[in-house]
C-alpha cells in the first residue's frame, strides 16, 4: 500500500497515523516536552519500535512545512516494510535459492532506490536494511526505484549481524563487498546467497564483516579507489547472476 503523505505534523495527526497502522520511520519530538499528548504519542511510537529523536525547536521549525508542528513531526514510510520471512517466502514461491541484498548503512536515498531497482532486475528476492543510521523508504527512494518497490520486498531490522546469523540457519551464505577481498570472479557466489553492501563512506562495518563467509572485491583499474555504492551493488549482483546462469 502506498501512502499519500510522508511528513505528518501536529499532535492529533501523528497520533492518528500511529493508531491507523501507518508505518512510521522516524518521530521527531521537541526536546524537553513531556505533556500528556506528547507522552501518548511516544508510547504509541515505542509500541511500533519507531525511531524517536528529541530535537530543538529550531530543527522542528526548519523541518515543518505547515508551521504548525506543535512539537512533533513524523516521517511515514512511502511503502510498507516486509518481514525477513516474507523475503524467504518470495524465494520459495519462485522455487529458487534465496538471493538477498543486505545493506549495512546506506544513507543516500538515491543510492537506496537505485539498489532496490538493481535487486529487482537481478532477480533478488528482497532487500534488508537497518533501522538506525540509514535511509528508509522515503518518497525519494520510491521514485528512484522506478517502481521496483512494488515488487521487491524490503525488510527493516534492528541488528544486521544478528539477522545474518539467523539467515545462515536457512542455509544462506554471505558475501561482503570489500576492496581487500578476493576478486569476485574467483569467489563462489552460487547457491543461496546474501550480498552485503556497506555504507557509502565507511563500507561494511567490522562486526558485520566478521559474520560474512566471503569477502569479495571488484577489480579496479582506474585512478580512484572505489565505486559508488549502488554501482558496486550492481556489478556484484550481476556477477551472482552470471554464476547462477552458468551453474544451471
Amino acid at each position: 500500500m502506498r501512502y499519500e503523505e510522508f511528513t505528518i505534523e501536529g499532535r492529533n495527526a501523528c497520533m492518528e497515523a500511529f493508531r491507523s497502522g501507518k508505518t512510521i520511520d522516524k518521530l521527531f519530538i521537541l526536546d524537553g516536552c513531556k505533556d500528556g499528548p506528547i507522552l501518548s504519542i511516544v508510547r504509541e511510537a515505542k509500541k511500533q519500535d519507531t525511531l524517536i529523536q528529541y530535537v530543538k525547536k529550531e530543527r522542528l521549525d526548519q523541518m515543518s512545512e505547515t508551521g504548525k508542528h506543535q512539537g512533533v513531526i513524523a516521517y511515514a514510510a512511502a511503502y510498507d516494510y516486509a518481514s525477513v520471512e516474507d523475503i524467504l517466502e518470495h524465494a520459495r514461491e519462485k522455487g529458487e535459492d534465496p538471493f538477498i541484498f543486505i545493506l549495512d548503512g546506506i544513507e543516500d536515498p538515491h543510492n537506496l532506490g537505485a539498489i532496490i531497482r538493481t535487486a529487482n532486475l537481478a532477480g533478488a528476492h528482497g532487500v534488508i536494511i537497518p533501522k538506525h543510521r540509514a535511509a528508509g523508504l522515503t518518497a525519494t527512494v520510491a521514485r528512484t526505484s522506478a517502481g521496483a518497490l512494488n515488487y521487491t520486498p524490503v525488510a527493516k531490522v534492528t541488528n544486521i549481524g544478528k539477522t545474518i546469523e539467523e539467515l545462515k540457519e536457512h542455509g544462506i551464505w554471505f558475501a561482503c563487498a570489500d576492496m581487500g577481498g578476493e576478486v569476485m570472479y574467483r569467489t563462489n557466489l552460487t547457491g543461496p546467497i546474501g550480498l552485503v553492501i556497506g555504507n557509502e563512506g565507511e563500507g561494511v562495518s567490522r562486526l558485520v564483516k566478521e559474520k560474512c563467509d566471503y569477502i569479495t572485491s571488484i577489480p579496479m583499474k582506474g585512478d580512484i579507489d572505489s565505486l559508488n555504492a549502488s554501482v558496486a551493488a550492481g556489478v556484484l549482483a550481476y556477477e551472482i547472476v552470471r554464476q547462477r546462469w552458468n551453474a544451471k
